[in-house]
This record gives structure tokens, C-alpha cells and sequence, in this order.
């Protein structure tokens, strides 16, 4: 049996059964113990399964449509999106975060001479078409649900480049200053993310000022600045300054 056709019957006895132990996987698809758990590894990394102890569950897919998201608390986004687009400058290159507030900024960089690298469809929809950007879409994995890409080889693509700046986006961020972000599959991509750019910015409205998530992105030592909007949390912004990262509001 093609690895292919593998996937396709363990994700559907995921979806079917709810979590499935390795051996009964196994014995379903005729094939060894260790033979499916590659498989669940590799699918754990495309982000299309949850591996557990013993055996896998289908990955969450409650995440909230990207239209409903971003429709909420839109002018704060528009406005922190707007005061981000102030720290580009022309020729410079940026790598754009998935999420709706890099979207809004991508909007902001049409007619900027600009090299803008990204893991979001919506990023690359909105400036495919603008010829001034030389646009770089990173591969992976397609997470229809908001419009990005993920696995490992969007994590691979993106250590192969470099950016001036990285504008990153989050669930929340915590009052000690910490990045959340409540989708697992996203977190190894903006960590990759983090990792690619000269400077961080973090994109977060007043909304997500104290924050939770699932998972840690990064602590305020990776952040060079934070681009919110009024009505943020002061003593959120607070320990921000003082780990030293610059916060614009």
C-alpha cells in the first residue's frame, strides 16, 4: 500500500473512532507497528494528526473561520497594521506572520518596493498582484481553515531565509509578556518565524493584552517591538519595557 493511501485511511479512522491505538492502526492497515508510527510522525508534522501516548487523534479543526476573525475588533487592526507599516523601509525584506492584522498590513505595503516572505494565502492573495513586491510564498502543508501553510516544510523553507524584520502575530500575550498562541500547529512555524529575522515585531491589538494560548511562542527577550493600540494592558506593556522591548500603541 502507497505511503499515500496510508494517510488518507489512518487520518479517516481518526476522524471516524477518535483517538486509535498504534497496534490497532496496525492491524487495520496490514502493515507493522513501526511502519505506522513514521506515518504518525510525519503526519503529527504536517500538522494533520495529534500523536498521544500509544497511538494518534485527528488534529482540532475548531479554529474560528479567517473571515469571522477578522471582522473582530477591526479598526484596532487596522490601526496597529498602519503604524507597523511605518517601520518598513523601502527595499527592505519582511517575513508577514500568518493571521488577519499581517493581513491588514500586507495591505499597507502594496505599493512599496519590498521583498515579502510568507506562510499566509490571504498575504499572498492580496499582493499577487502588486508589482512593485517581489512576493516569496513559503510551501508546506495547506491549513484551509486560515488560510496558511504549515508542517515541516514550511518550517525547513523558512531556514533558508532571512529577513529584515518579522512581524509575528499571537492569541495573546501573557502579563509577564510572553507570546501565546492557542493553535499547536502554528507554533513551530512562527518559532522558525522568530528565528529568521533581524528584528521581531509583534502585531497584537489591545484585545489580546493579558492573553492566554495552548502553547509558548517566546518570551519578551525575542521581541524588539510591539505594535498595539489604546486601551492596552499597562501592566502588560509594562513588563515589556522592561525587558527592554519598545512598545507603540
Amino acid at each position: 500500500m502507497l505511503p499515500q493511501r496510508r494517510h488518507e485511511l489512518i487520518l479517516r479512522a481518526l476522524r471516524a473512532d477518535g483517538p486509535v491505538p498504534v497496534g490497532a492502526l496496525a492491524e487495520r492497515l496490514g502493515v507493522s507497528q513501526a511502519t505506522v508510527r513514521r506515518d504518525l510522525v510525519q503526519l503529527d508534522r504536517e500538522g494533520r494528526l495529534t500523536r498521544v501516548y500509544g497511538g494518534a487523534m485527528a488534529a482540532a479543526e475548531d479554529d474560528e473561520p479567517f473571515a469571522r476573525v477578522a471582522a473582530e475588533r477591526a479598526d484596532e487592526k487596522d490601526a496597529v497594521a498602519r503604524r507597523a507599516a511605518g517601520l518598513v523601509g523601502d527595499g527592505d525584506t519582511v517575513l508577514l506572520d500568518i493571521g488577519t492584522t499581517a493581513h491588514r498590513l500586507a495591505r499597507h505595503l502594496r505599493d512599496r518596493a519590498l521583498t515579502v516572505i510568507t506562510s499566509s494565502l490571504a498575504v499572498y492573495d492580496e499582493l499577487k498582484d502588486a508589482d512593485d513586491v517581489q512576493l516569496v510564498l513559503l510551501g508546506g502543508v495547506v491549513r484551509r481553515s486560515y488560510h496558511s501553510m504549515v508542517g515541516f516544510l514550511t518550517e525547513d523553507a523558512l531556514r533558508q531565509v532571512h529577513a529584515d524584520t518579522v512581524f509575528l502575530g499571537a492569541s495573546g500575550v501573557r502579563c509577564d509578556g510572553h507570546v501565546m498562541d492557542s493553535t499547536v500547529v502554528e507554533v513551530p512555524v512562527k518559532r522558525a518565524m522568530v528565528a529568521a529575522g533581524d528584528r521581531v515585531v509583534l502585531l497584537a491589538d489591545a484585545g489580546k493584552f493579558p492573553g492566554t494560548g495552548l502553547a509558548k511562542v517566546c518570551g519578551p527577550d525575542a521581541l524588539d517591538v510591539v505594535v498595539t493600540s489604546a486601551g492596552a494592558d499597562e501592566p502588560t506593556c509594562a513588563a515589556l519595557g522592561e525587558a527592554g522591548v519598545e512598545v507603540l500603541r
